[in-house]
C-alpha cells in the first residue's frame, strides 16, 4: 500500500480513539495517524512529523470541532507536562476509554471473548491522590526548573503546583526553590554531571498527615543545610523526616545508595486499611492510597479465603498484599527481587504482629519453582508482576502446581492479556476482570483478575 501522506504536511482528521500513550487515533485516507493533543470526537487538522511503515505520528494544529467530552483542564500546563496525558477529557470518559483499552487487549492479544470485564472503579475526586512525588531539578532557559519531564524528553517543565500530588509536595517544592535561589545553589546538570540538587522527593501519609522530605544530591554536603532544614520544619505541616540521599553517579536512576538523616526519624508510618507500614525514602508502596484499598479488597475478595489456605504472593514488593492475605489465610509465601523491599516486608509483618507469612528475596522464577519442588503447594497463587508481566517459568510452575485459583494484579493490559492466554490454554479460565483507576488523568490502568481451574 502506498503511504498517502507526507512528512511536514497537514491533513484534516477525525479522532476516533486514544492509544495507550494517550495520543489521539485517526485515519487519513485509511492510513493510521497518532495525533498528540487529540481526543475522541475532535475534528481538526494534524501536522505529520514522522512516518513509519504502518502509521504516522503528528500533532493537532487546529481543532475545528472539539469533542463533546473535551474540557479545559484545571492544570495550566497539562498539555505540555508529562505527568498527565488526558486531563482534557471528562473523567467518566477517561474511565470508559480505560475499560476499552483493557477489552481490546484481552480480545486481540489474549483471544478471550467470554470473560466478564467490569466498569472501571473510579475516584470520587480524581485530584490530589498521590502520596509520593519525585521531581527532577535542573535549568531551563537559564533559570531554575523543578517539575515533571515533558512527555518523551528530559526537558523539565517548571511546576509551581501539581494537582495530582498532595498539597505538602507543592509547599516543599516552593521552599527548596526559594532556598536554591537565595543561596545560589546550582541544580544538577545531566549532561556535565555538575551541580548539587538532583531531585526532590516527598512522601505523605494520607491517614496521619506525616510527611517525609528527600533531597537527592550530587555532593556529600548540602551548602547552608541548616537554613533549608529550618525552612522545611517551620513551613511544612506535620513534617517528621528530612533525609539527604547522595547519588554521585552519572545515571538516570533517581536514588543513590547512601542516606543521611537531617531531621526527625528515617521512616514515617502509613496505613492501608487496618495495616500499618513503616515507610522509608526507598520503600515501595502504591502511590494512590484510596484506590490501593479498593484494589486490595477486590484481590482479597477474589481469593475467597477461609483460613485454611496456603497462598503464594509472587512479585510481593513490600509485602502489602501478602499481609492482607495473611489475615485470612493459613500461610502466605511472598517472593520479591528487591532486597530492600523484602526487608521492609519483614519489618511490616513484625509491626502488625503477623507471623504466618514468610518472605524470600530473589527472582520469582527461581524461588517459586524451588519451593514447589520442596513440597510447598498453594491453594491460591497471587501475582502482581512489573509491566513486562510474569516470567514464563512462573506461569509454568503455577500450571504444574495446579492451584484452585489464580488472582492476577496487573499494571499493563497487554502483558496481562498475553499471560491470560497462556493460562487459558492450560486450563485456567479468566472469570472476571476488575479495572481500577489508580492513576487518574493518565492512560495507566490497574486490573485484578480472577482465574479458576477448569475441572476436567
Amino acid at each position: 500500500m502506498e503511504i498517502p501522506i507526507k512528512k511536514d504536511n497537514s491533513y484534516d482528521i477525525e479522532i476516533i480513539d486514544l492509544n495507550h500513550l494517550g495520543k489521539g487515533v485517526g485515519k487519513v485516507e485509511g492510513f493510521t495517524v497518532f495525533a498528540e493533543g487529540g481526543i475522541p470526537g475532535d475534528v481538526g487538522k494534524v501536522k505529520i512529523n514522522k512516518i513509519k511503515k504502518n502509521f504516522a505520528l503528528g500533532k493537532m494544529e487546529d481543532i475545528y470541532t472539539p469533542s463533546l467530552n473535551r474540557i479545559t483542564p484545571p492544570c495550566p500546563i497539562a498539555h505540555i507536562c508529562g505527568g498527565c496525558q488526558i486531563q482534557e477529557l471528562k473523567y467518566q470518559q477517561q474511565l470508559n476509554i480505560k475499560k476499552r483499552l483493557v477489552e481490546n487487549n484481552i480480545q486481540k492479544i489474549g483471544g478471550l471473548e467470554d470473560v466478564k470485564i467490569h466498569d472501571v472503579i473510579g475516584m470520587e475526586s480524581p485530584f490530589r491522590y498521590r502520596n509520593k512525588s519525585q521531581l527532577p531539578v535542573g535549568k531551563k532557559d537559564n533559570d531554575l526548573a523543578i517539575g515533571f519531564y515533558k512527555m518523551g524528553t528530559h526537558e523539565i517543565i517548571d511546576t509551581k503546583e501539581c494537582l495530582i500530588q498532595h498539597e505538602n509536595s507543592d509547599k516543599i517544592i516552593e521552599i527548596v526553590r526559594n532556598y536554591m535561589k537565595d543561596y545560589n545553589i546550582m541544580p544538577y546538570n545531566e549532561r556535565t554531571g555538575k551541580g548539587i540538587i538532583r531531585h526532590i522527593v516527598s512522601r505523605v501519609s494520607f491517614r496521619t498527615g506525616d510527611t517525609m522530605v528527600g533531597i537527592v544530591t550530587n555532593k556529600e554536603k548540602i551548602p547552608y543545610e541548616k537554613a533549608l532544614i529550618d525552612s522545611l520544619v517551620m513551613e511544612v505541616p506535620n513534617i517528621k523526616s528530612i533525609v539527604q540521599n547522595i547519588n554521585t553517579r552519572k545515571t538516570n536512576v533517581i536514588l543513590g545508595n547512601k542516606n543521611r538523616l537531617l531531621y526527625g526519624e528515617d521512616t514515617i508510618v502509613d496505613y492501608i486499611e487496618n495495616l500499618k507500614f513503616k515507610i522509608s525514602l526507598k520503600s515501595f508502596l502504591q502511590v494512590n492510597p484510596k484506590q490501593t484499598e479498593v484494589l486490595y479488597k477486590k484481590a482479597l475478595e477474589y481469593c475467597d479465603l477461609n483460613g485454611d489456605e496456603t497462598v503464594f504472593d509472587l512479585y510481593s514488593g513490600a509485602g502489602t498484599i501478602s499481609l492482607f492475605l495473611a489475615q485470612r489465610a493459613k500461610m502466605v509465601y511472598g517472593i520479591e527481587i528487591v532486597e530492600q523491599a523484602v526487608k521492609d516486608a519483614k519489618e511490616n509483618a513484625k509491626l502488625n504482629n503477623i507471623d504466618n507469612v514468610q518472605f524470600y528475596a530473589g527472582k520469582s522464577e527461581d524461588i517459586f519453582p524451588k519451593l514447589y519442588n520442596d513440597g510447598v503447594i498453594a491453594d491460591v497463587v497471587v501475582v502482581d508482576p512489573p509491566r513486562k508481566g510474569c516470567d514464563e517459568k512462573v506461569l509454568e510452575t503455577i500450571v504444574d502446581m495446579n492451584p484452585k485459583k489464580i488472582v492476577y494484579v496487573s499494571c499493563n493490559p497487554s502483558t496481562l492479556a498475553r499471560d491470560l492466554k497462556y493460562l487459558d490454554e492450560r486450563g485456567y479460565k479468566a472469570e472476571e476482570i476488575q479495572p481500577v483507576d489508580m492513576f487518574s488523568h493518565t492512560m495507566h490502568v490497574e486490573t485484578v483478575v480472577l482465574l479458576s481451574r477448569v475441572e476436567k
